[in-house]
């Protein structure tokens, strides 16, 4: 596992402890504001680790990729 992985999984680690303990100690008001953002970086941080190191997610070409121009209609 490569050193960007392990700290990637440190920080969600680290967040979702946060999280518990705040929701612990009666701080549900906190905890839920912060969902959306935890969501998403559970999300960002499972695409990384699977992803191959140093590559981006596939992308579909768009209409113009392919010979600069636009399909005809």
């Amino acid at each position: 596992m490569s050193s960007k992985k392990v700290v990637t999984v440190a920080v969600l680690v680290a967040v979702l402890t946060w999280s518990t303990v705040m929701t612990a100690l009666g701080q549900v008001a906190a905890a839920a504001a912060l969902l959306p953002s935890l969501g998403l970086l559970v999300q960002q941080i499972v695409q990384a680790l699977t992803a191959p190191d140093g590559s981006r997610p596939p992308t579909e070409p768009g209409p113009t990729a392919v010979g600069g121009q636009e399909p005809p209609r």
